[in-house]
């Protein structure tokens, strides 16, 4: 039997690249820990591929969610409450551990430009995830929703997920801390707001709040609670909190709120009830 010596000689090749890389990874990792000893390097393995756009500009953006043992697993959730928060498109209640990557540009199946972006969880949570079609939807809700926080951006929820590609581009290394943060936390900021009634004289119809929120990309972070003279806001995730009370007893089921991406005001305006 003969020996096909050009293939004998491409796998010594690439066995000699792969160990370079092992001693380059060693080495970059040796200098991190020496300069930050609370983050380590990680070389994630591939997941799954999600196709999404970009608003308002509808740019083609990819989701790599990628996988790793390094990154911790995620507090156990049972099902009916992960079937409340994706019924109210609300993951801030539960955290998940995970790794936001830089945006790297990449060609898709048409040569055509888009972004790609890393996201890397457990291991064990992501095969979880598999098997389960609610967790993979809720796990993707949320990595979307951390990639529009950390980047100012707005992504759309009409997502695809690719079945023949697991990640587009190539698997890069990530930066990840290795000791949590701190429990403790500052405060949410108090947003500026103005409270005025309208008509300014006479009998007040609708009293009328105006609250600036810059930094806030989009509507969908925004909780609002309006009561009979109190009102809530939130801005996810800790970007914002209000609470006031106000002078007037208001209609809260015909009470109205817009928000306008464009100035970052909210405006709601609060029937004033009849005495």
């Amino acid at each position: 039997m003969t020996t096909d010596s050009t293939l004998f000689n491409s796998e010594m090749e690439l066995q000699q690249q792969e160990d370079l890389y092992q001693q380059l990874l060693a080495q970059t990792i040796g200098n991190m820990q020496t300069t930050n000893p609370d983050s380590r390097v990680i070389r994630p393995q591939p997941g799954i591929c999600v196709k999404t756009t970009s608003e308002p500009g509808k740019q083609k953006v990819f989701v790599n969610i990628c996988q790793s043992n390094l990154v911790p697993p995620p507090p156990e959730i049972s099902k009916e409450k992960l079937v409340d928060l994706l019924q109210l498109e609300d993951p801030s209640g539960y955290r998940v551990p995970m790794s936001l990557g830089e945006p790297h540009t990449e060609l898709d199946n048409n040569s055509q430009g888009c972004t790609a972006y890393d996201v890397v969880i457990n291991e064990e949570f992501f095969q979880k995830c598999q098997k389960d079609p609610l967790f993979q939807q809720f796990v993707i809700m949320v990595s979307v929703e951390g990639l529009e926080n950390k980047y100012n951006m707005e992504l759309s929820r009409e997502w695809k997920v690719l079945k023949n590609r697991k990640f587009l581009g190539s698997v890069s290394e990530q930066n990840i801390r290795t000791k949590s943060k701190p429990v403790i936390q500052e405060l949410q900021p108090l947003p500026e707001f103005t409270l005025f009634v309208e008509p300014p004289c006479g009998v007040p119809e609708y009293l009328i709040a105006e609250i600036k929120l810059p930094g806030v990309v989009s509507s969908r972070s925004l909780v609002l609670d309006i009561g009979e003279d109190r009102l809530v806001l939130t801005a996810r995730p800790s970007l914002y909190y209000l609470d006031i009370f106000h002078p007037f007893l208001v209609d809260q089921e015909t009470s109205v709120a817009q928000y306008n991406s464009s100035t970052q005001i909210l405006t709601v305006t609060l029937p004033v009830a009849s005495s």
